[in-house]
């Protein structure tokens, strides 16, 4: 099968074409796909509801917004800000113990990088667990071998037959095959700590990505969802019927995923709404001169 098409509209011409790679996994098998299910993948942030689960076995002190910020690709809103706060303190640690660097276009303190809730959480699990906090990050550390077993585990993959390099904030990342993704969505919840991560990324949307990010508005839009996205546009999702989706743009463009998750989404009765079906292109003056819609 083909994979979903989504086309950049200027005026009466197309002017960009996207391609989507997209499966969706229930019940252990493909229900639906599109394009190439062994797509290899990287899981980027898509990886930290997963990450986060170390935190959530280790301590019962968190709350539930302490939790999301933990899975969270974070905008540096006030609210998200002080939610890794409250972590580092819960911790206990401070920023200068956060080795996630600085980001372009945000200050530069650690604590604006969109990925220093997660840090915060891995801090936060070295304390519980008594482990070094230096090199938290590194390859070989006890939190991240942990991680990587989590992984291999949620995939049902041996950890020699998947690659790992380097994330942008420095952590582990992972590639997999795309289908192997969904697997690992569709079954969140039934590893330990699963439910209590997604009931709190449910709870939070807001701080999981925020206003106009798309699993933050795939979570309001579908309740009983939980969605994370990752860099080079991935997005992930799962359903209350225990339905696991994957989406990747095959050339990294995030500018085609809500339509793209729109139409594949809409393709197994999940309808999402004109928001997500259609993205506005608009000029330096604000006016609207095209869209960006997934073709059928």
């Amino acid at each position: 099968m083909d994979p979903v098409s989504v086309a950049v509209h200027r005026g009466p011409f197309v002017e960009s074409v996207h391609l989507v790679h997209a499966v969706a996994i229930q019940d252990g098998a493909i229900v639906a796909e599109a394009g190439d299910p062994a797509f290899l993948t990287s899981l980027r942030s898509s990886a930290k509801p997963f990450q986060a689960l170390p935190l959530v076995r280790s301590r019962d002190d968190l709350d539930d917004e302490e939790i999301a910020i933990a899975s969270a690709s974070h905008r540096a809103e006030a609210e998200q800000i002080e939610a890794v706060r409250r972590l580092l303190a819960k911790a206990p640690a401070t920023e200068e113990d956060l080795e996630v660097g600085l980001q372009d276009g945000r200050p530069p303190q650690p604590i604006f990088h969109n990925c220093s809730g997660k840090h915060a959480g891995m801090l936060a699990t070295c304390r519980a667990r008594g482990w070094p906090t230096e090199g938290y990050r590194l390859a070989g550390h006890p939190l991240q071998d942990e991680i990587l077993a989590e992984i291999a585990a949620a995939a049902e993959l041996d950890p020699s037959n998947f690659e790992t390099a380097v994330d942008g904030c420095g952590v582990v990342c992972f590639a997999l095959p795309l289908e192997r993704v969904a697997f690992m969505f569709s079954r969140f919840e039934t590893r330990t700590g699963g439910a209590r991560v997604a009931a709190a990324m449910r709870a939070h949307p807001q701080l999981v990505g925020g206003a106009g990010r798309p699993d933050t508005e795939l979570m309001r839009a579908l309740p009983g969802w939980v969605a994370k996205g990752g860099a080079e546009a991935l997005f992930c999702a799962a359903g209350p019927d225990g339905l696991g989706v994957a989406l990747k743009t095959e050339d990294g463009g995030y500018r085609a995923l809500r339509p793209a998750i729109a139409s594949f989404l809409a393709g197994l009765g999940h309808e999402l709404g004109r928001d997500f079906e259609r993205v506005s292109v608009r000029n330096s003056r604000g006016e609207e001169v095209g869209g960006i819609v997934a073709e059928a």
